[in-house]
Formats: C-alpha cells, structure tokens, sequence
C-alpha cells in the first residue's frame, strides 16, 4: 500500500510553489498525496516567516495532523524552519527540521526516517539546515494542478536590507533562474491547459542576477517577460508582486501592448512617509511611487495597482501614520495589502527606538483595511459597464463559481461545472452585497 503524504502551506506564492513542486517529487517516489484533512502517514508543513501570526498558526496546524493521524510524521520546511529550526524541533509532533536547502532534497530525509523509525515514537525531532550563506544555487519550481493558476518561481533570495524583513536570513541571497529553464516551465505549464501564469519569486524586479552562478547580470526582467509573451499557449501571465524601483517604464509600457501579460500590478509601498521609508532602508521615497502608479494609469486606465503597506513601524507617529493614509487615499490604487508590523528577531527595526503599542498598531491596521475596501468598490465600480475577460477557478463556493478578470475584479455566477478553468467575455453590471462582481455573458465567449 501507498504511503500517504499531506501538504500545507503558509505564506507567500513563493511558498505554493515550491510545496506543488515538492509534491510532485513525492509522488515520483511512490508517495499518494491526500488533502491535509485526510489521514496521511506524512504532513509537511511549509512554514512563513515575514508576520508572527503564521509563526503562532505553525502550531495549531501540528496540532490538527495530530488529531488526524497521531501516529504520522510531521516535517517543517521553509523560512521559519530556516530561521528558528530549533523552535520548531520543540514543537510537540514535529519529527524533522529542514533549512532553505535541505527542503528541495526531503525525500531522502523522509525515507530514512521511515526506514529507521517505521513505528512513530517519541524522540527528538532531527534537524537538518545549513547556514543560509550557502543557500547560493537555484533550485526551480512551480504549481500545477492545485488552481487553475500555475505560480511560476524565476528567482529567489533578496540583496536588499530592509530594516524589517528576515526574508535574506531565511532565503539568502538574489539568485535566478536561466531564462532557457523559465521558457520550458511555462511551455510545460502551458502544454497542460492551465490558462494563467503567476509570476513570482522573492524580489523578481532582480531578475537575472545570478543566472548563471555570478552577479553579472546576462537578462534582466524585461528580458524575461519579453520572451515569455511569445510562448505558445499562455493565455494569460501576471506579475506577483515587485518593487517600485525596480519597475520601470519599459516594463509598463511593455505590460499594456503584450499579448498575454495583464494589466495588473502589486507593488509593494509599506510606508507613505518618506521619513519611515528611510529608517525601512527602502530604495525609493514617495514620489518615485507616485510616477510608477501614474506611468501605469497612464497607458492601462483600467489597471489594478495593490499595495503592500507595514503599520506601526518603530517611530512611527500619528503624524507619520496620517501622512501614509492621505497618501493612499488620494492615490489612484484599487486595494491595499495591510501588514501589522511584528518584531522579527536578528532585524535592525527589532532593536530601534520608538516602539508602537500594540493596540494602536492593530487600530491603525484596522483604518487602512477600511480604506483597502473602499478603494477597492471604487475601483470595481469604474469597470461597471465594461467587457473583460473573466477566468473560472474550479472550486464550488457555496453553489457559486468564482473566476478574476485580467484586472482582478473578483466575479461570481451560479455553480456550473463547464465554466472551470475556461476563459469567457463578460460584461460587468453590479457589485452584490459581499462586493464581488456581478455579470452577463458576451455573446463572443473567449473559450467554451
């Protein structure tokens, strides 16, 4: 019989990624992989390490393998596993650690552990996990067949030192994949009838920096998005997530006349004051922001522009939260992704003056999801009227199918199982009561 492995993920893309890509090497090593609700005699973990929530979940989630399967192992992988490898060791029912580079290689891990311990007893959670300096080559990845979006990974790591993050400490350093590998993967991801391809990776914006095991950079982004336009039978390609100084007009400018990239674009801010960009070491100040955001309304009047923004940073004052605030609301942006800052150990900001209370930094965090929603239904409401081209995702929402246009106004319709994963004009007429977007079908479909 089969042994049984469960996935669950925490995090980023990134993180979906990568656990579909070690899914896949599971099951090409005789492994049936179950939903992480099923009894299994494997649960991997894939862990997240940017807020302290997803620390505390690591927890509840050990727990809930436990109950399904007392006598199942339990791995942990990814950038709290990197981080903190001991903590987690601790955990009760944890039974293996692995680090940035050791994940990629866990089946090996697993087997021996299987081989040694077929029966599950208490014991010490072995830890594997390498200093991060020498987490310094690629290993590629993507998912397929968990959505009817592929998230495609083209680079990892980060050179930046923003005063926050942990993401260097747990992924090291920026690194990519060859453009030639990129090219295959979404040809492959194509050749399987998946319509959309998420972009991603830690800071894609650094595309091409270590290609080839250097610095020298031999493609940049728009390089890499260039060629991926012409891949046959991408229908449809999205960038995650990149920074402001890192996009630049050509891109832009590229996005609104290509076949297949969207017009939709996050773009991480995390402060609207030039004062709190500076002790965040960020690489821009506000108005680069405002030229990025306005380059983009320019030439895609119908683009969804997401923000990332971090609340209650060290120093930060009311004055400072209040600048950030008007900032956004006078922006042209469509939604906002709203972080609690929370303390991360082995940061520059862990240590800095001027620490905000708790309760305020949950009261500001609150304002900023309140504007999110209201730049949001302003932004769906400018596309009522509107013909766009909707994607149908594959999971029955209490009788209702959901599906995302190219620029990421969320629609919903009556459950019919012919929609999923198919690509259908529609024209927008009004928002419901839970603000998604409602619709009529275009006699023109896209694809049936």
């Amino acid at each position: 019989m089969k042994k049984r492995v469960a996935f669950y993920t925490l995090g980023c893309k990134l993180n979906f990624s990568e656990t579909s890509t070690i899914a896949r090497g599971f099951v090409s090593e005789g492994f049936e992989r179950v939903d992480f609700s099923q009894p299994a005699d494997m649960y991997v973990i894939n862990t997240c390490s940017v807020t302290e929530n997803a620390d505390k979940r690591f927890k509840t989630i050990v727990r809930q393998a436990q109950r399904t399967n007392p006598e199942a192992f339990v791995a942990a992988i990814g950038c709290y596993a990197q981080l903190k490898p001991e903590e987690l060791a601790a955990v009760d029912g944890v039974d293996l650690v692995l680090g940035a580079t050791e994940k990629f290689k866990i089946t090996d891990y697993i087997n021996d552990l299987l081989n040694s311990h077929p029966e599950r007893s208490r014991r010490v959670a072995q830890i594997h996990s390498c200093e991060i300096e020498e987490a310094d080559f690629y290993v590629g990845s993507y998912s397929i067949g968990d959505r009817t979006r592929a998230f495609l990974k083209v680079q990892d790591g980060c050179d930046y030192k923003c005063t926050y993050c942990t993401i260097p400490l747990a992924r090291g350093i920026s690194r990519s994949d060859t453009l030639e590998n990129v090219l295959g993967k979404a040809a492959e991801i194509a050749s399987k009838g998946i319509q959309e391809i998420v972009l991603t990776g830690v800071n894609i914006g650094d595309y091409g920096k270590g290609e080839f095991g250097n610095k020298k950079h031999e493609h940049t982004f728009l390089d890499l998005i260039k060629a991926l336009d012409k891949v046959a039978g991408i229908r449809r390609l999205r960038i995650s997530s990149i920074e402001p100084n890192l996009l630049k007009n050509e891109t832009i400018d590229f996005v609104a006349n290509s076949n297949s990239f969207v017009p939709h674009f996050h773009i991480p801010l995390q402060s609207g004051s030039d004062e709190i960009l500076k002790l965040m070491r960020r690489r821009y100040l506000r108005n680069l922001y405002v030229e990025r955001v306005q380059r983009i309304k320019e030439v895609m009047p119908h683009a969804c522009i997401g923000v990332d923004v971090i609340v209650g940073f060290p120093g930060e004052t009311d004055a400072h939260f209040l600048e950030t605030y008007h900032f956004l609301n006078e922006l042209d942006i469509s939604y906002l992704h709203v972080f609690t800052y929370s303390e991360r150990d082995n940061t520059p900001a862990a240590g800095m003056d001027g620490t905000v209370p708790k309760k305020i930094r949950n009261k500001r965090s609150k304002m900023l999801r309140g504007l999110s929603a209201k730049k949001r239904r302003a932004f769906y409401e400018g596309q009522l009227g509107h013909v766009r081209t909707v994607l149908f995702e594959g999971e029955n929402k209490e009788g209702h199918i959901h599906g995302f246009t190219e620029n990421y106004v969320k629609v919903r319709t009556p459950w019919n199982p012919e929609l999923v994963n198919t690509l259908h004009e529609i024209e927008l007429t009004e928002i419901d009561e839970d603000g998604l977007g409602r619709f009529e079908f275009v006699e023109s479909t896209v694809e049936v």
